[in-house]
């Protein structure tokens, strides 16, 4: 059986580029249950809340009860749920996994070849990321599955071809995406170096690669990391006009929040330079559907 296949071709709901990725959520938390308790089935109860969250953070926009994957997952080989009348998921509704207590696990052939080869639940959680995610979030989506990505990747090498490639071609992007920012962030101007190297300025996706965003300037921002982060996770955005939306969802009270985050409200973005492609409106379009939160605010007058 070949895991890695079929992890990565989870079905998934896909309608015009929309995001869907409940199942790889679950996955990833089954992934870390197992690592920490490997013999442990999922009671649909227990585990509601977690899966909530994370749907709620790192999900799509959209609200989606954590029943739809706990159920639907059972159907691309990978996770079987048992109830207290046997086999079988009693289908998505909330009341009813609940009252048959539930239970979820990693399917018995998927657990015993991750018990024989403790690499291979490095490279299924990295495939899941890489494949639904930008990088700028892995990190915070493992921690908040449970998984340890570093206990991961100390049982078996990670560095594949393809993560070669994945490197060089970040890296290629990076280069041209600084040049044509001139080295500053887009949003708040950030420059630093550190002697000749750039610190703190990467090269982000408006449409996430993914998601088919392709590694172009039309689809590329250079971002400090902190906005990079916030972007990605929908608390900045763009509209129509290229001006900086923010999410009328994120709050901050210090100064710093209102310097670094709230005060971009309807600013103009800082470059490329001329000559540059600017960021595409169909790109722009799929992040404000896709990933930015909520509604935006509305700018102070000063920022109009």
């Amino acid at each position: 059986m070949d895991w890695t296949e079929r992890v990565g071709h989870l079905r998934q709901w896909n309608r015009g580029g929309e995001r869907a990725p409940h199942k790889p959520l679950l996955l990833l938390y089954a992934l870390g249950r197992f690592q920490r308790r490997p013999g442990e089935p999922l009671r649909y109860s227990d585990i509601e809340r977690d899966l909530s969250d994370l749907l709620q953070d790192y999900g799509p926009p959209r609200r989606t009860s954590p029943a739809y994957p706990f159920h639907h997952l059972a159907g691309d080989g990978v996770w079987e749920v048992r109830t207290n009348h046997g086999t079988g998921s009693p289908g998505t509704g909330v009341r009813a996994l609940r009252e048959s207590e539930a239970e979820g696990r990693l399917v018995p052939a998927l657990r015993a070849a991750l018990a024989e080869e403790p690499a291979l639940l490095g490279r299924l959680a990295h495939l899941l990321l890489d494949t639904h995610f930008p990088p700028s979030l892995h990190a915070d989506i493992a921690e908040a599955a449970g998984l340890d990505l570093e206990l991961a990747d100390r049982a078996g090498a990670v560095g594949t071809a393809v993560a070669a490639r994945t490197r060089q071609r970040a890296a290629e992007l990076r280069r041209s995406v600084l040049t044509a920012y001139e080295h500053r962030c887009a949003f708040c101007g950030f420059d630093g170096a550190l002697g000749r190297i750039p610190v703190a300025l990467e090269a982000a996706h408006v449409r996430w690669w993914a998601f088919s965003g392709p590694d172009e300037l039309s689809n590329a921002l250079c971002l400090c990391s902190l906005h990079h982060k916030l972007f990605d996770r929908g608390v900045l955005g763009l509209d129509r006009d290229r001006r900086i939306t923010v999410s009328r969802e994120f709050t901050g009270r210090g100064t710093a929040a209102r310097r670094q985050v709230l005060d971009l409200t309807g600013r103009e973005l800082t470059g490329p330079q001329a000559g540059s492609a600017e960021v595409a409106p169909e790109h722009i379009g799929w992040h404000t559907g896709q990933v930015f939160r909520g509604e935006a605010r509305t700018p102070e007058p000063s920022r109009v």
